[in-house]
């Protein structure tokens, strides 16, 4: 529109004046006296995906027995139909994940021949994902080699391969066609792993040595499908066609007890009752207990990636640590692949994924993780109900709410791509997860509370989730669907609920689930289950909900809460206190004076280091010891109660 105005109007100045006279007549400006560029039309040279089937069977060959350097070495070979210009992707946006996380810093030593012959390649130059080449005449395929540099330090990446255990992900080693769906792309893999370890993948396959060739499937699924392998490897079987494959650092951290395992089919048991259907012919937890591979929990259609710290079965009781970890995870096989949001769903990997309805796709899996793991026994009720204290309080510290509203924190994965953040509660981080828990808890109790205990989300997960039995694919889903459902179930102003929840910033977390539940949040100076296990892997004080503090024991300031009485201080993450009320500092001493400065309301006075700089600094806090738990209200069940029974 800009140049089709400017146009004319240049015309009609020429015909009454020559360029020379206009020169010397016109006004001497900095536009006239500097060089001013024009901007350049950007040209996007990949081809858009299309619904059609691409034309031949890619072969797909990774050498993953590297577990020295955690090099993988790739070669893939790929049809072609006719000779010109192809665009050979990797995956960038990625399931799961929802932001732009693909390691295509990691693929190095790409060579792509044609009939033998090198035929070269061209980054594009906007996209740094995309290589173009030219196929020969004559050519009926390619062959792609590189390889992937897996992290040998954490502070390259996470860590995939140990010496005991490897994660594969086979958007690491391959590329696609550019062009086509990328459930229409057909391909093969065959991978050779480390001689006697164990894989583990709802691919299924046939093993040749240390070699395994999978059956063909499609691009779509073999991204879907990634590996955990190791030496020390364990399946067991869950009934419904559930399996539980474990791979460990070392042998004892597979023995699980009956009893334990028990819990896992119960876990299955109830999560089938829940959605009343499934989406799956199969499904593979895959679950590695250790200490040298990186943490993940990340979803698939068949499958999941779970990692937990050791002692996952051999220090049961000593709390549910990561025990909500695969609950939430089979969740995701209804909420998350089988119901996808409609702008979330994307036909290939280059296509930006759009994040805004992670309120449901994370947080009601939240939500039906925790209520999962109360109903089999995972979880006790009263570690529940400590969790969901904990997060409660915890997500009252985010005075970020006050200008972030839920529904920004759902672009955070791209936003920040869980970077650290030196203000995280003023910043805000993923709420979405918890904060979307309580307001799914929250609507819960009102369905519960209408219908005078007739229906509850139940009823809404089995109607939403529990669809189309036997479909394997994905049904995709807008925010009016959610209303129109729950209407359905319950009729209520929901648009109105989600408008004041998601879209608003809000003063506090949302805490009806509770109250109208037949509980309240309230405070002492006891730790719960859940911030007692906080505390002792922090190795330190977590005083968030209190004077805003949280303090490793050596002193190490790893939190601030943002306008609390340690931010007023001037303390910062980064710094560490040396000293407090005259003493060496130690976990034990902060509380003592943090008691202390309740029984005297004096402040509490702190020597505090900065890099090479040491101060003294004054804290004014008297409400001593603060950690959250829930009251029970009334007599009698609540709806609470009633959400967390079994239903099997």
């Amino acid at each position: 529109m800009h140049r089709s105005f400017l146009l004319p109007l240049l015309l009609s100045t020429a015909a009454f004046a020559s360029p020379a006279l206009h020169a010397q007549n016109a006004p001497q400006t900095a536009a006239t006296r500097n060089s001013a560029p024009v901007m350049q039309p950007i040209v996007d040279t990949v081809p858009a995906p299309r619904d059609i089937p691409y034309p031949g069977t890619m072969s797909l060959t990774v050498d993953a027995s590297d577990t020295m350097q955690n090099i993988w070495r790739v070669r893939q070979v790929i049809p072609v139909a006719s000779a010109g210009p192809l665009t050979l992707l990797y995956p960038e946006w990625l399931p799961g994940k929802h932001g732009p996380r693909g390691q295509i810093d990691k693929l190095a030593g790409l060579v792509i021949t044609a009939n033998g012959k090198d035929i070269g390649w061209t980054r594009d130059p906007l996209d740094v994902y995309a290589f173009h080449v030219n196929v020969p005449q004559g050519a009926r395929e390619i062959v792609a080699e590189f390889q992937f540099l897996n992290p040998t330090a954490a502070n390259q990446g996470r860590i995939a391969v140990t010496p005991s255990m490897l994660n594969l992900q086979f958007e690491t080693v391959s590329l696609y066609p550019a062009g086509y769906y990328a459930r229409r792309i057909p391909v093969q893999a065959t991978v050779t792993y480390p001689q006697g370890w164990t894989a583990f993948t709802a691919l299924r396959g046939k093993q040749s040595g240390a070699a395994v060739r999978y059956d063909p499937t499609d691009y779509e699924t073999l991204i879907d499908s990634p590996v955990f392998a190791g030496r020390h490897a364990k399946a067991i079987d869950l009934g419904n066609e559930v399996k539980l494959n474990m791979v460990a650092d070392n042998p004892a951290e597979l023995a699980a007890t009956p009893e334990q395992i028990a819990l896992h089919r119960k876990m299955v048991d109830e999560a089938l009752a829940l959605f009343g259907a499934r989406h799956f012919d199969y499904y593979d937890f895959l679950l590695a207990i250790t200490s040298e591979l990186g943490g993940i929990g990340l979803e698939h259609h068949r499958s999941s990636e779970n990692a937990v710290d050791p002692g996952y079965f051999t220090r049961w009781n000593d709390g549910p640590g990561d025990r909500n970890l695969l609950p939430h995870e089979f969740v995701h096989s209804w909420n998350g692949k089988f119901r996808r949001p409609e702008l979330l769903w994307t036909p290939d990997y280059r296509t930006p994924m759009q994040d805004t309805l992670l309120w449901v796709y994370e947080g009601q899996t939240q939500f039906w993780g925790y209520v999962l793991g109360a109903r089999s026994g995972l979880y006790t009720k009263e570690q529940t109900l400590d969790a969901l204290a904990s997060i409660a309080a915890r997500l009252d510290t985010a005075k970020g709410r006050q200008w972030r509203p839920m529904v920004d924190t759902t672009l955070d994965p791209i936003i920040s791509a869980r970077r650290p953040k030196g203000w995280a509660s003023w910043q805000r981080s993923e709420d979405y997860y918890n904060e979307g828990l309580l307001m799914w808890l929250e609507a819960d109790a009102i369905i519960r509370r209408n219908s005078q205990g007739a229906r509850g989300l139940d009823d809404f997960a089995r109607a939403f989730f529990g669809v189309r039995p036997g479909d394997w694919g994905q049904l995709t889903y807008s925010r009016q669907d959610v209303i129109d459902t729950l209407n359905s179930v319950q009729p209520y102003d929901w648009a109105a609920f989600f408008a004041a929840h998601v879209d608003r910033p809000t003063l506090e977390a949302p805490k009806a689930g509770f109250d109208m539940g037949g509980y309240t949040l309230v405070y002492g100076d006891t730790p719960n289950s859940t911030t007692r296990e906080v505390e002792k892997n922090l190795k330190g004080v977590d005083q968030s909900y209190g004077v805003g503090l949280v303090v490793k024991n050596e002193g190490e300031i790893t939190g601030v809460i943002w306008d609390s009485a340690a931010f007023k201080a001037g303390l910062a993450v980064g710094m560490s206190i040396v000293a407090i009320n005259g003493a060496e500092f130690s976990g034990e001493q902060f509380r003592a004076a943090l008691m202390q400065a309740r029984a005297t309301g004096k402040p509490m006075e702190l020597v505090v280091r900065q890099g090479k700089l040491y101060r003294n600094i004054s804290l004014d806090y008297s409400l001593g010891l603060r950690y959250p738990r829930l009251r029970k209200t009334g007599e009698g069940e609540g709806s609470l109660d009633r959400l967390l029974q079994p239903k099997t």
